[in-house]
């Protein structure tokens, strides 16, 4: 059997199906940044920030693509040369054939994303988005001749539909009957053409997410009978638990700021932790956001944390979480972000495989914080 060949078109829609574009903030660029959709791929780096060596790094191991946390284009260029390091980047990936790839607020947002991944790493359970996405759910409906329901469920549940919170494969089903008449021209499955026809039908509910519509209806489509599908998208105002920036939980024991500040530091493996508040404050209720999060204080004061861990907090803002009663814990962008680079290289492995692509991921080595604690 000939192996099938792997492309970075191939790799976009796996990062897609994963952590979609749609999740994204609207002032990021994520997806495909530079290279050829179609050239083949089979080995992947997955690196913190695009850099001149983790790009050599790729080079070097022969990766075919480097998937960044942090995009390489990120403002318009307003000139493309080799005397700055992304004009040098663009140059060099262009040339040797490596693809850029950037997964920003879309995994930071997403279910079992960066976020998820440090609420774990410091202990936290019952854990919820700090601030819940605005992304729309929509009620997808369509009808079904009876005994075709399950195929054309199954193809629903597969492209991602009928998922509420920890449950999948959620439907609701009520039958009746469907009225039609086929126009010359047409191929009906069911009936004649120019006579009327009444089939007994299901009519089959599920929800899908907003950024899965185009591949859920495309899928049913496919998998329905009808030449023709009747089918209605219906906009929802139900929150989406799973989506949103950063994440609040508990911890498993209540604890001290103090004590909590140092498994946090060991957690992360950080030299040092700028930490506001009582070293003896009780510690239960935590709110975290990787990377810069202090847009999140208000929120985590009126979600009752007793602290939050984030990077990059400014002066004022330690002044402002202090009056509110609020405890931070600023271990740094670069500490509260990198655990992303094992986790997705993991979790891309494993649906790449679950998917039959056959795309080795490799973790990059040598990321450190520009910042050095003297």
């Amino acid at each position: 059997m000939k192996q099938r060949i792997v492309r970075i078109q191939d790799l976009v829609g796996l990062l897609n199906a994963l952590y979609s574009p749609a999740l994204a903030e609207s002032w990021d660029n994520v997806g495909l940044q530079v290279g050829d959709p179609k050239a083949s791929v089979s080995k992947v780096l997955v690196c913190l920030d695009p850099s001149e060596l983790a790009l050599q790094m790729a080079l070097e191991q022969g990766a075919e693509a480097l998937l960044c946390h942090h995009p390489l284009l990120f403002k318009p260029l307003q000139s493309l040369t080799p005397v700055d390091e992304t004009g040098r980047m663009l140059f060099t990936a262009v040339k040797q054939g490596v693809a850029i790839l950037a997964a920003h607020t879309n995994l930071d947002r997403a279910g079992n994303g960066l976020n998820d991944w440090l609420a774990a790493a410091l202990g936290l359970t019952e854990c919820r988005p700090l601030q819940g996405g605005d992304d729309p759910l929509l009620k997808l409906v369509v009808y079904v001749p009876a005994g075709y329901e399950g195929k054309v469920a199954d193809a629903l549940f597969k492209a991602g539909a009928g998922r509420i919170g920890n449950y999948d494969s959620c439907s609701f089903r009520s039958e009746g009957v469907g009225t039609f008449r086929a126009a010359e021209g047409c191929s009906p499955f069911i009936g004649q053409i120019g006579e009327r026809s009444s089939v007994r039908e299901l009519r089959l509910e599920t929800v899908v997410p907003r950024e899965l519509v185009s591949r859920v209806v495309d899928r049913m489509v496919r998998a329905h009978p009808y030449e023709e599908v009747a089918y209605d998208l219906l906009p929802l105002a139900n929150r989406r638990e799973e989506i949103g920036l950063g994440r609040i939980g508990r911890l498993a024991q209540a604890t001290t700021l103090a004590e909590f500040a140092a498994a946090v530091k060991q957690a992360l493996q950080v030299e040092a932790l700028r930490v506001v508040g009582d070293g003896e404050t009780k510690i239960a209720k935590v709110a975290v956001c990787g990377g810069s999060g202090a847009s999140l204080l208000k929120e985590a004061v009126r979600q009752g944390a007793d602290v939050l861990v984030t990077g990059d907090v400014k002066y004022h803002e330690a002044l402002h979480a202090a009056s509110q009663g609020l405890a931070l814990i600023d271990a740094g962008h670069f500490a509260t972000e990198r655990l992303m680079v094992g986790r997705l290289a993991e979790t891309m492995g494993q649906e790449a495989a679950a998917r039959g692509l056959e795309i080795e991921f490799l973790e990059m080595q040598g990321e450190e914080d520009p910042f050095k604690t003297i």
